[in-house]
């Protein structure tokens, strides 16, 4: 057996973060949680920002932890973060101001906006990408209309994962897979679309050299190893950096009938293809071409994941009430089916004041009937997350179709990973409405590939098709087929009435 390599992840995600360990035996990984913390927006006079601080201090800390309890040297270290958001830096290497957190009201009415200059079909043409009002492009837009005096001072932008890069390694650039998230990135090309960006009066030297996932960035900065203890020399790896590009290249027995769904906060729902699709179907149905490894590209779908039932636990323990998400399963499987659906898409849900309020106020203004007991809350929200995952299939196999790629094309398989594939009843709900087998695993996806892609990166590993047999040796995954459809087909006529 090979000695064992060990490999650091820093997975930070909307709602938490983690530093784990990943062990490498040259047959299986092994992941170890080093270190645990919270992360969330935080007001400022109304504005929503990252504590971008506090996140870098979290990160030095499990890096401290493992230092205290491993004397092994580090094969490498690498970060994943959620997409589109970033932070500004001055010509001499300082942070400007705390990142802003893209549910921001900032970029309220900026797409519109900006779609006066630019029309909107052109700015897919060369990015590939949906639109979102949160998309990096229309946050920086945002800036130049209200004149934001950081935009002109800034000589840098790095994205969210790359700003922990550069404070890790002293490297400034940005990975592939978290700059296509930006809508800032030719899609055919694979570089800063430096036209359209000038076209809008923002500026493109800011914009860093581009660098493809699995890039070792250089060895850990002295000053940092010597804070944490973490042995010199420990390469510092941009791996797949954004937190779905990562949990994607994870997914064992991912193939051309293979839906991925990493299901968090955020769900992101799509295939694996070779080349962007942009065409009129794409474009109609708001999907978009994220960058993957291995040269491929996410052909996915945002969606507002387990988001909905976050807020919601959030607002009964502030009321008093502290359910386990063991309890709140076991309340929704005893209240009664298909009584209400929402569509968890609509702006309502953005940044309400109270979920549960602006849930029954949805349902409400549908003429349905309006969630009372915790178990009715949550069974509405996760039968219309199942309903808004069969669209989501249905429409990428007319995308398929409409590229000419779909060759009798059947997607029959929904592989999920991440925090929400442990949702057995959500699991069951996706199976039945979408009349597809479901599997699962891994949770810990983003960290999981994070840790492959350094292996690869470093040679311990050939590539991501070997990087993926190994994940597959050292995970469970579990199977849901679906079940009886009696009530799922009824469901999705409301749903498909609700949405258009």
């Amino acid at each position: 057996m090979a000695e064992t390599a060990n490999f650091l992840a820093a997975d930070l995600g909307a709602s938490n973060g983690r530093v784990l360990l990943g062990k490498w035996d040259g047959e299986r990984f092994a992941l170890e949680v080093l270190h645990r913390f919270e992360n969330g927006p935080t007001n400022v006079l109304g504005r929503l920002y990252w504590d971008v601080l506090s996140l870098w201090r979290e990160v030095k800390t499990g890096m401290m932890r493992y230092a205290a309890d491993y004397r092994a040297p580090l094969a490498g270290i690498g970060i994943d973060t959620w997409g589109v958001d970033y932070g500004l830096f001055d010509a001499a290497g300082r942070l400007l101001g705390n990142p802003v957190h893209y549910r921001d009201s900032r970029t309220q009415g900026m797409v519109d906006h900006l779609f006066t200059r630019i029309p909107k079909s052109e700015v897919f043409d060369i990015t590939g990408i949906q639109f979102l009002e949160l998309n990096t492009l229309f946050q920086l837009y945002s800036m130049r209309v209200q004149g934001d005096p950081q935009l002109d001072v800034a000589r840098r932008l790095l994205l969210m994962p790359d700003l922990f890069h550069y404070w890790l390694s002293g490297e400034q650039v940005a990975e592939y897979t978290i700059a296509s998230t930006t809508q800032m990135l030719s899609a055919r090309d694979r570089c800063w679309a430096t036209e359209l960006l000038e076209r809008l009066d923002l500026p493109t030297t800011i914009l860093p050299e581009v660098v493809q996932p699995g890039t070792v960035l250089g060895p850990l900065l002295a000053q940092v190893a010597e804070e944490t203890g973490i042995p010199a020399g420990a390469p510092v790896v941009a791996s797949a950096a954004h937190d779905t590009g990562s949990a994607v290249a994870a997914i064992p027995g991912l193939d051309e009938r293979s839906v991925y769904l990493s299901s968090g906060t955020w769900s992101l729902m799509g295939i694996e293809v070779r080349q962007p699709i942009i065409n009129a179907k794409m474009l109609d149905l708001n999907f978009t071409n994220e960058g993957g490894v291995d040269g491929t590209i996410r052909l996915l779908k945002n969606i507002s994941g387990l988001w909905l039932l976050q807020e919601s636990r959030r607002q009964w323990e502030r009321e008093g009430h502290a359910y386990t998400w063991e309890a709140l399963m076991a309340e929704a499987q005893k209240a009664p089916a298909f009584r209400s659906i929402i569509n968890s898409d609509s702006p309502d849900f953005n940044t309400p004041s109270s979920m549960v309020e602006a849930i029954r106020a949805f349902c409400r203004r549908t003429n349905q009937p309006e969630p009372q007991t915790p178990g009715e809350v949550v069974r509405c929200c996760l039968e219309s997350l199942a309903l808004r995952y069969r669209w989501v299939v249905e429409a990428l196999e007319e995308i398929l179709a409409s590229a000419g790629l779909s060759n009798g094309r059947q997607l029959d398989t929904i592989r999920v990973v991440g925090g929400g594939s442990q949702n057995r009843l959500l699991n069951q709900f996706t199976a039945d409405a979408c009349g597809r087998t479901v599997v699962t695993g891994p949770v810990e996806a983003a960290a999981l590939g994070v840790i492959m892609m350094q292996a690869v990166a470093t040679g311990h590993l050939a590539d991501v098709r070997e990087g993926r047999a190994a994940i597959a040796a050292s995970i469970e995954q579990a199977v849901f087929e679906p079940r009886s459809q009696v009530g799922w087909d009824d469901a999705y006529v409301r749903f498909l009435r609700m949405i258009e």
